[in-house]
Order: C-alpha cells, then structure tokens, then sequence
C-alpha cells in the first residue's frame, strides 16, 4: 500500500471519465448512457488565462472524497471528473471552498513552488474540480451523440442457457427486412440530429447468420457514408463457433465482438449448456483463442448469477492474464427462468463473490478504467438520469422487422421499419417498459449515488415491485459495491500515475 507522503500538490484524473466504448454498453441489458456529455459546459482543454488571475475560483459542489490510504483520496461528484488528490492537492482544494483568486491562493501557499502550484491548480480547473465563482453552470444532457439498435436476426441458437429469455423459435431475418431496419435507424437517426449509429448483431446466436452479418453491416457502412453518420457495429456471440474466417469477416467488416462467459469450467456450464446438456467452456476458450490469436480483442460479458458468484475471483483473474476488456452484469430473471432458483441474486453472496473478485482485480490493476463496467447497468465514470437508452435512444428489431423497446420484450412491440421515424413512437409509448428519470424514482432522489446507478435496470424493477418509479431491489447490493470500485479506480490511477 502507498503510503509515502508527497509534499507536492499531486492530481491523477481518471481519463476514462467521459465515453470510451467498453464491453458494458454491449450486454444483453440494453444500452447504457455512457456516451452521454454531462459536462461540456467546460472542457478538459482549455487553459487558465493570464485575464483569469482576477477571477475569483470556487470548488465545485456535490463532490465527495473519500481516502484510499493515508496519503491519497479518491474525489468524485457530478460535476467533476474522478480525480486522486494527495494530502497536499486535498489542501489546496478545500481552500477554494470559500471564493479565491488565484493570485491568493499563491500569497496563501509561499511554501509550495510556484511552477508546482500553478500545474496543480491548473489539474483542478481541467478536472472539473474548480470553476470560476457565479459563471459556473452544469446540466446532464440525456440526448446521447449515439442511436443504438438492436437488429434480432436469429432466434435460433446451439446453446440453452438457463437464464435465456428466448423460445428459440427457428425464425431468422431475412436480407430484405435486416436492410429495412438498418434504414428505419439511420431514418430517425438522421431526424433526431444524431451523429453516430451502433448496431448490435444479436440472437440466438448471430454466428449462425455470419453470411447476413456481412451483407448488412455492408449496407450499414453505404448508408453511412451517404448521411455522414458514423457507424460502430457489435456481434454478440455465445462464442462457441468462432473460427479463424469469422474472425477475418469480422475485422474486414470492421465490426467489434462481444462473447459471453460466465465463469471457467463448470460455473459457467451450469448456467450455459449445449441443448443435449453438455457444457460449453471448452469451445467458448477456444473461440476466445481463435480471436486472440487472430488479431481480435473480444469483449467478455459476465452474467452473474447465483449459481456463479463464488466463481467470480477464478474468472477474473482469467480474463486479466488475457488482458481482455469485461463486464459484470447481473442475472434478470423473465418468464423462461423464473423456475431456477438458484439464479436469483441473494445479496450476501453476491455481494462476497464480487467483492472476492475486486481483491483479484486490486491485485492485477488494467491499465483501463473499469469504472463503466463493473458493477451491473451502474457506470460510475459519468453522470446520468437513466440507467439505459431504453425508450429514449434505442430500437430493437425482430426478424419480423417489428420494433420493441427492449430485447427483453421482443413480443412487445409499438413500431415498425415502415415507419418513419420510429425513434420517435418509440418515445411517445406510455404503455410498455417505461426508463425513468432518477428524479423520478422513490428512494433514489437523495441517494449520493443516484447518478451513477440511476435505480437500475426498469424491467428488473417493475418485476420485483410492480413499479417503475421506485428504486431498484438490488439497491443494498450496489451500496455495498460501488465505494469498492471507486477505491479500485483511485489505486489504477495510482498505479499508473496518470498526471
């Protein structure tokens, strides 16, 4: 453990704190909100002026601290970026809990160097932790930069996981409807001012449609060029038919991979077997190699369950020794699972399994923040109002080309491809799965956390309580989790000394 005391003022910020893509906003939990732009009312580049030593400076509000070790603290609120302060840096800070100009706070610090004193303040002003005083404003904005759609080629699929919400009906899309869609998303995408479209090839299992995956995201990429919206594209695969000429399609395409696993060997078998009931890890560890060894960095999607918690810290220290971007993210049970049991999330297990896992991570810290995708739908790197794109930035295709606003509710629908902007019904639906707004949600409004968790995933809750507007039931699960991520991101920060 750290513990040296530095006298100079000291500010690691935490670089991922605004939108990297990482493998949390392609799980099977919808799409999360951490492409949003909460803070441009400032921008981590710009300079403090000569004209600007006049300009009386004031921290920041709703900012917390909280200490790692004796020398460091993590600092973290909604209006500021992750930063780690050292004692000195702590000092300097809360001396601009009272208004002060600059030029003060050098007359008030004659011990520290000038050049030092000047960095430091100048990391405080592009972390976001001080802002001149009475011209500071700050808003979430809830419109993301990205429309994400949901393109359910496949109900088929070579596994039956316990926890799947599908019937696995032999229905696949067909080129003529796959196309539809992908146009009705570039449609409203280009109707509601976005700038960048991501589609995420899903089933079933999409690989058993690789011929279709091409075609489309081939016409994904010419309506791209025509409207001058960026493309990202996603497959996610249960992994166990990769091959080395999936994974060439794949980078030609220049389409990403997400494969869910969800522990080494048996735990992830009992939760993931073929259809005659024979585990698939051998074959989904091979696909990762086969990727791996082509060239191809998948992103592991974790569902944790409570069949698999106690696995977790094997896992983990597994994909870390690969190097390879994850995501946990908690079982929800639906009306195909609802009879297995041992799936629910009992909190006190959970809560050790993941914790067991954090000590892993603490151990073999990654040089990427993991602060989007350790703890469920929570992104604890930027502040947020809803805890997806559910409803609000999101469309998800059947094979049918009939939209709904969840993958979870598939056979729910209230649009079709034939509509003109079906972003916007989508929008105006009062009936099905409804996204709240945190404000709106009882026991969230005063939480410390209610902008980085959101009250969770809406589905989950209305299914446990019957209600949207209410906080989630793994409320006590995330309080007990998110000040052990936040310490795993100070000590990365730490590690790495990102100055």
């Amino acid at each position: 453990m750290l513990s040296k005391k530095i006298d100079r003022p000291q500010i690691l910020v935490s670089l991922n704190s605004t939108y990297v893509p990482t493998g949390q906003c392609d799980c099977d939990g919808g799409d999360c909100a951490c492409d949003l732009s909460p803070l441009a009312e400032l921008s981590s580049n710009i300079q403090l002026s000569l004209g600007m030593l006049e300009t009386e400076f004031v921290r920041v509000p709703n900012s917390q601290m909280m200490n790692l070790d004796d020398t460091y603290s993590i600092c973290y609120g909604t209006h500021h970026k992750v930063a780690v302060l050292n004692q000195s840096a702590t000092y300097l800070l809360n001396q601009f809990t009272n208004p002060h100009k600059l030029d003060d706070i050098a007359i008030e610090n004659p011990s520290i160097d000038s050049a030092d004193l000047q960095t430091a303040i100048q990391k405080l002003y592009q972390a976001r932790l001080i802002a001149p005083n009475n011209s500071y404003s700050f808003h979430l904005n809830e419109i993301p930069e990205t429309l994400t759609a949901w393109l359910h080629i496949t109900d088929r699929c070579n596994l039956r996981c316990d926890y799947c919400y599908l019937p696995h009906i032999a229905n696949d899309m067909s080129i003529d409807i796959g196309k539809a869609a992908i146009e009705a998303t570039f449609r409203s995408a280009t109707l509601n001012n976005y700038r960048r479209v991501k589609l995420k090839y899903a089933g079933g299992e999409a690989l058993l449609c690789s011929p279709l995956i091409k075609d489309l995201h081939l016409y994904a990429q010419s309506l791209g060029k025509e409207t001058d919206i960026i493309l990202d594209g996603v497959v996610l695969s249960n992994g166990t038919l990769i091959t080395p000429e999936m994974v060439e399609m794949l980078q030609t395409l220049n389409l990403r991979l997400m494969i869910s696993l969800d522990g080494l060997s048996d735990f992830h078998n009992i939760q993931r077997s073929y259809a005659g009931g024979k585990g698939s890890f051998q074959d989904v560890e091979r696909g990762i190699k086969i990727a791996l060894q082509n060239g191809l960095i998948p992103d592991i999607s974790i569902t944790v369950s409570g069949r698999n918690a106690a696995g977790l810290p094997a896992l983990i220290e597994w994909i870390l020794e690969n190097n390879l971007p994850f995501s946990l993210n908690f079982y929800r049970e639906n009306e195909l699972s609802a009879s297995y049991e041992d799936l629910q999330l009992e909190e006190s297990r959970l809560i050790e399994g993941m914790l067991a896992a954090f000590k892993v991570i603490e151990l073999k810290l990654p040089n990427r923040s993991l602060l989007g995708s350790l703890i469920d739908r929570a992104n604890l790197s930027s502040p947020h109002k809803r805890t997806c794109g559910v409803g609000q930035s999101y469309l998800v295709f059947d094979y049918k080309g009939q939209i709904a606003k969840c993958q979870m509710q598939l056979h729910k629908t209230v649009s079709s491809s034939a509509t003109e902007d079906p972003l916007s019904v989508v929008r105006q639906d009062k009936v099905g799965i409804q996204n709240l707004s945190v404000e709106e949600k009882e026991g969230c409004r005063t939480c410390e956390w209610k902008n980085w968790c959101t009250g969770g995933c809406p589905l989950a809750t209305f299914k446990a309580t019957g209600r949207y507007d209410i906080q989630s039931p793994n409320c006590n699960i995330y309080k007990a989790l998110y000040p052990e991520a936040l310490r795993l991101e100070g000590l990365r920060l730490i590690k790495y000394s990102y100055l």
